[in-house]
């Protein structure tokens, strides 16, 4: 079992030999195992590893086997463990379709194909042929165009008939290569069509709204094992030890999954990229050790920022943007819009299986009825298996979602609503179709996930911005703050039921990285302060407003340059381009809106160059430094001791200050972190905050290598430590024979400052002496009820381990 992991991001441009080539420095860091993106062959040019084309190769750009053992090696040799990102959801469509050999058969052979069993399309929607929308015009259009020609040099091979529409190639049936082009088109076992019909007519099941990612049936056995046969085959090599689990949610049956991952790794470690929403827990029959960590995230942030600024919060918020002042009310208009529109392909298949089991429903009735049940949806699924029992606990998650359902729908009653939650609970109709029945029940599901994230995550959170640091994934941006008795309460319920779940800070799906979110904290402690600069901002920035601009879009614009500063025009106006078009409110990826685009990004990009805005936004950060140090460490080492295994993204042992991918898969600078490191293991005393943060996590990951058991798996234990100030927050970990190890982290560091500091504030250590390894004096000692004046004198973080 890790006792922390290193994410890296592994691609053409930092492949397995240049991994590799840190493992040293990542090993003398304190970690345990290195945390690898997904490492199956994806598509030519892949910067993440999400869009698997084989999983029968390696990464080819990254180096293929022969580095990937190479790398094997070099981790060993270090004492590294290997825990590799899996994707069981979907693959990816390349336009050169042989690249995806199961792709391939499917699109050649049909209904027919070996690989039919693979993909999850709705052959009876449109005369057993799959809809592939690449056309850039009509289909008649692109004919009369001579834009589509037959070749006989295409395949893996290069010896297939194919048919190629510029870069795209598609294989020609067996027994059509004779027929006229127009004929010949026609008779294939795929649909040419005009790349907007995707959006309500796909008939394959694809990730999210991405229609260059059609969906694996996982679930089959069979397909079970050719998508994993490779990765096992490492695993049991001992090349892999652990793996981590892409959205589970998109599947089947993602208890089943990990059922049977479990069953040919021996109950190796896995977590799951679950994404649960408010007090929601991870099912107990997943055979996994948790989450990847968000739920630990949101709770790290929230302890730590501050809930007092809230009402010049909002009246801020209700200023820049009127009438959006509730984020329910933002969700609820966003994840309708998702339904209508992103998911359309997805609802209409769903309503199909309605009235292939309720014949005679009114149309629109039923489909207002089920869009309704994916809008109040409050989580990204239910658990419900077909031909299973169904667990009071999801059956109350559906009956919820009906209520609030009823509610939009303005009907006490509504028979449609009713017809429609009990197909979702898998209770058929006497004359329905039993097989019709359990595929609504799975896919019902798998349809909520998307809802979920396109509404929430991907468009509701681009439209509200109260304080965007809280707008993260699995986020509670409206609920801004917790006390320190209920982080505790939730750390000592991850101890009970999952001791070795990941935790995190940041990861290549954060919206923003740990260390921006750290600054954006200030905002909420030091409200008043922030309404005054942020007016004065846009006093300074009057002459650059462009009447198209609107005042939300410009508030983004603020606290994004104050999160991120330093930032480069082009980094945030790469960054905006993606918020505003991912908000869909002015402009979108599809039939944009050039000239709102160019007034968006003529601001930013001049505020950002400004000597006075310049000026404007290091003076917020030079005033409110102490709270900035304080959070960026307080944080860390909160993820570092808490319940769980802790990752460290790349880079962020010192400050990361990214936004939101692609900008936070930017290269590394190794070679400089293996000189500070060195420079503080030579007992040198930190320079700046990105030394302090160093030390922090490299403390505290070869505390927990030396000694696992205080930190993770049942044995571990941990327990609040009381202290007399609001300010600070204390805690214990340790094992059987009692505590250990305790942190001790200071909150809202300004607010400290400005009631006179820690005065006669002081923590009850347990039993015993203690001694903290990050003071300069590690060798003094302490016991009893000691000042926190005296003991957060060289950082506002301490970490102390009992003395022998």
């Amino acid at each position: 079992m890790p006792t922390s992991t290193y994410r890296l991001q592994v691609h053409g441009g930092f492949g397995f030999d240049a991994a590799a080539a840190q493992a040293a420095y990542i090993a003398s860091l304190g970690v345990s195992h290195l945390y690898l993106s997904p490492i199956l062959q994806p598509a030519p040019g892949s910067t993440h590893g999400y869009d698997v084309v084989s999983h029968d190769a390696l990464n080819t750009e990254a180096g293929g086997r022969e580095a990937f053992d190479r790398l094997v090696a070099a981790a060993h040799e270090h004492g590294l463990g290997i825990v590799v990102d899996v994707v069981p959801n979907h693959m990816t469509v390349p336009g050169t379709t042989h690249l995806n050999a199961p792709l391939w058969s499917l699109l050649r052979d049909g209904r027919g194909s070996e690989a039919a069993s693979w993909f999850d399309v709705d052959w009876d929607v449109d005369g057993d042929r799959v809809l592939m929308p690449v056309l850039g015009s009509s289909l008649d259009e692109v004919l009369a165009a001579g834009e589509l020609s037959v070749a006989h040099d295409g395949g893996a091979d290069g010896t297939e008939t194919v048919l190629r529409y510029y870069d795209h190639e598609y294989p020609v049936r067996p027994g059509t290569e004779d027929l006229g082009l127009a004929d010949l088109v026609a008779a294939q076992a795929y649909r040419l069509t005009h790349w907007r019909d995707g959006a309500a007519d796909l008939n394959y099941r694809r990730f999210f709204d991405v229609t260059t990612l059609t969906a694996v049936r996982v679930e089959d056995p069979a397909v079970f094992d050719a998508t994993h046969a490779l990765l096992l085959s490492l695993f049991r090599d001992g090349a892999i030890d652990g793996f981590r689990i892409d959205h589970p949610d998109g599947l089947a049956d993602p208890g089943g999954y990990l059922a049977r991952l479990a069953d040919e790794t021996g109950d190796a470690w896995v977590v799951a990229e679950k994404i649960l929403e408010g007090e929601e827990q991870l099912p107990s029959s997943w055979r996994c050790a948790g989450t990847t960590g968000y739920d630990t995230l949101l709770r790290v942030q929230q302890v730590l920022t501050a809930g007092a600024g809230d009402d010049v919060l909002d009246r801020l918020w209700a200023e820049h943007a009127p009438g959006r002042e509730s984020l329910d009310d933002v969700v609820l208009e966003a994840k309708q819009l998702v339904v209508a529109s992103v998911q359309a392909a997805e609802v209409n298949r769903l309503l199909r299986l309605v009235h292939r089991c309720h014949p005679g429903l009114h149309p629109e009735l039923a489909r207002e009825a089920l869009a309704a049940l994916l809008v109040s949806m409050d989580r990204y699924r239910a658990y419900v298996v077909p031909g299973a029992p169904v667990d009071p606990e999801q059956r109350a998650v559906l009956e919820d979602a009906a209520g609030r359902a009823r509610g939009l729908l303005r009907a006490a009653a509504h028979p449609d609503l009713d017809l429609v939650v009990s197909l979702a609970l898998g209770e058929a109709p006497v004359a329905a179709d039993r097989a019709l029945v359990d595929d609504f029940v799975v896919r019902f599901q798998q349809t909520c996930g998307p809802v979920m994230a396109k509404g929430i995550e991907d468009t509701a959170f681009y439209r509200w911005f109260r304080m965007t640091g809280a707008n993260e994934v699995g986020g509670h941006p409206s609920h801004l703050s917790i006390s320190a008795d209920s982080f505790h309460e939730f750390a000592a319920r991850q101890a009970a039921t999952w001791p070795s779940t990941m935790t995190t800070l940041t990861t290549h799906d954060t919206k923003r990285s740990e260390d921006v979110r750290a600054r954006l904290m200030t905002l909420a402690e030091s409200a008043s302060e922030w309404e005054e600069w942020v007016r004065d901002a846009s006093e300074l920035a009057a002459a650059q407003h462009d009447p198209l601009l609107d005042d939300a879009t410009e508030y983004l614009i603020w606290q994004t340059a104050l999160g991120a500063w330093p930032i480069s025009p082009d980094r945030i106006e790469g960054y905006l381009l993606k918020a505003v078009r991912e908000a869909k409110d002015h402009t979108a990826w599809v039939d944009g809106n050039a000239d709102y685009e160019a007034a968006v990004v003529r601001f930013a990009r001049a505020v950002v160059s400004d000597p006075a805005v310049v000026t404007h936004v290091e003076t917020w950060l030079s005033l409110h430094g102490a709270s900035v140090r304080s959070n960026v460490l307080a944080q860390k080492l909160l993820q570092l001791v808490t319940v769980g295994v802790p990752d460290v993204y790349q880079g962020a042992e010192l400050q990361a200050l990214t936004l939101v991918d692609p900008d936070n898969r930017g290269a590394v600078d190794y070679a400089a972190r293996v000189e500070r490191l060195a420079r503080l293991d030579a007992g040198e005393r930190a320079r700046d905050l990105d030394d302090e943060k160093l030390l922090v996590t490299a403390t505290a990951l070869r505390l927990r290598r030396a000694h696992p058991g205080w930190f993770v798996g049942d044995g571990a234990s941990y327990a609040g430590v009381a202290v007399t100030s609001e300010h600070a927050l204390a805690l214990a970990r340790g094992d059987e024979n009692g505590p250990q190890v305790v942190a001790v982290i200071t909150r809202e560091a300004d607010q400290l400052a400005a009631s006179g500091g820690w005065g006669s504030a002081h923590a009850v250590l347990p039993a015993g002496e203690w001694r903290n390894l990050l003071s300069e004096n590690d060798s003094e000692t302490f016991s009893g009820s000691v000042p926190l004046a005296g003991l957060l004198v060289d950082l506002p973080v301490a970490l102390l381990v009992r003395t022998p």
